[in-house]
């Protein structure tokens, strides 16, 4: 099968055309000539980009399919641009084994529309007691996360780091001290304060970055934080780095583009760790400028409409995000003039996948994992329309540019609306 990219915009290269054939990009060049049987998309004025990476997506299969399945997820990551997806492990059964991650494995299998890679446990049923057996899923699993779930016990960590450098793997953490939650479910900040809610402060998420520093440097061990949303956050990685510590970051876009002063009491705005304040989002923006932030990951966390129908203080935690990534950031960011596209999809493609040795460049030999947009085409986000089944979502009713027409993942077509 031959499919044939006409006279698109394709990143690092210019105006050309793309030939996928049997999966493989066979050809990058113009004047290429068309056959009968060949699947054209004539794409003149788009834009072809290597396929978006994002590493913290849950896909709730196994055990949480009323919110989201394998196919659901990834036709909605398809929609999105996204070619790779790393799957989180709060899960029933959770993936603290191979004979629970083949639950996983085999549904991905049957069912997915685009790359997943899931992470495995750190430790068995996320309970921080005693480490999962890394070793059986060292070689099907991206790293090691207790997403959810921060791992309480400073032993614990470096007993997972000290095992996951044995294995060439990455801990991917999510830093969240308990002891300092104090009953919060948004920023302890103005808007909790105006309006009577409960914070939490942004020392529950930094304590434990730092404290993992520290075990990063004793330990050797790749790691990689989750969905930092804090000032502080964002300078002990800067200072980490500058000190030659094998340690990236991710963020989200709820957090780059909005603060807690644009919350609603609406499930839709719950998510943890919180949108933060104006200073810390800034401080997000400056750390994705110089390079302190690494990645944008949308931690797409679907839920049933019921579980996120109760207001900020009774909603489950968690937001969609993976259709409305780009364009929320291409529109907010690019657009702007904050940040360029070259930097927007160094963000969402070439260094999560640099970092997670995932091949999505579109280059001559390679399997075909890429995305086409139409970036003039301007419309409203309406969650009716989203191929998952969350609909949760704090940008909607936002007006956006940026329209995916063509998602190839795996050298197959797994979206198309053009």
């Amino acid at each position: 099968m031959k499919i044939i990219l006409k006279n698109v915009n394709i990143y690092n290269f210019g105006k050309g055309d793309i030939v996928i054939e049997d999966g493989i990009v066979t050809k990058i060049g113009t004047c290429v000539s068309v056959y009968d049987g060949d699947t054209v998309f004539m794409l003149e004025g788009k834009h072809a980009f290597p396929g978006f990476v994002d590493v913290h997506v849950h896909l709730r299969e196994p055990g949480f399919t009323h919110k989201e399945t394998i196919a659901t997820g990834t036709a909605a990551c398809a929609r999105g641009g996204f070619t790779h997806v790393c799957s989180m492990p709060n899960l029933n059964p959770v993936p603290d084994n191979f004979e629970n991650l083949k639950v996983q494995l085999d549904a991905i299998e049957k069912d997915g529309a685009v790359n997943v890679i899931p992470f495995g446990s750190i430790t068995v049923g996320q309970n921080g007691e005693r480490l999962s057996d890394m070793e059986a899923m060292a070689d099907f699993v991206a790293g090691f996360s207790d997403d959810g779930r921060g791992v309480q016990s400073e032993d614990m960590m470096r007993s997972a780091m000290v095992k996951a450098k044995a294995l060439g793997k990455i801990i991917s953490a999510h830093c969240e001290d308990n002891s300092l939650l104090d009953g919060g479910y948004i920023h302890k900040g103005e808007y909790a304060e105006k309006h009577g809610h409960r914070g939490i402060c942004s020392e529950s998420e930094w304590k434990p970055i730092e404290r993992d520093i520290e075990l990063i440097k004793s330990t050797g061990c790749s790691y990689h934080v989750c969905h930092i949303s804090a000032k502080e956050s964002v300078e002990l990685v800067r200072k980490a780095k500058a000190q030659g510590v094998d340690i990236t970051c991710e963020t989200a876009p709820h957090y780059l583009v909005m603060n807690d002063m644009m919350l609603k009491d609406e499930g839709r705005f719950k998510m943890n760790p919180p949108i933060r304040s104006e200073a810390d989002r800034l401080a997000l923006i400056e750390g994705i400028c110089d390079g302190t932030v690494d990645m944008i990951a949308t931690d797409h966390a679907p839920h049933s409409m019921e579980e996120k129908s109760k207001g900020l203080s009774g909603s489950l935690n968690g937001i969609v995000g993976i259709e409305t990534s780009f364009p929320v950031l291409y529109t907010q960011l690019v657009r702007k003039g904050v940040i360029t596209l070259d930097k927007l999809i160094e963000l969402m493609s070439k260094n999560p996948a640099g970092r997670f040795g995932f091949e999505n460049s579109i280059e001559i030999g390679k399997t075909a994992n890429l995305t086409v947009f139409d970036l003039d085409d301007e419309y409203t986000v309406n969650s009716a329309d989203f191929l998952s089944m969350g609909k949760s979502s704090p940008f909607e009713g936002e007006r956006v540019y940026g329209r995916c027409l063509l998602t190839i993942a795996k050298g197959e077509v797994a979206y198309k609306n053009i």
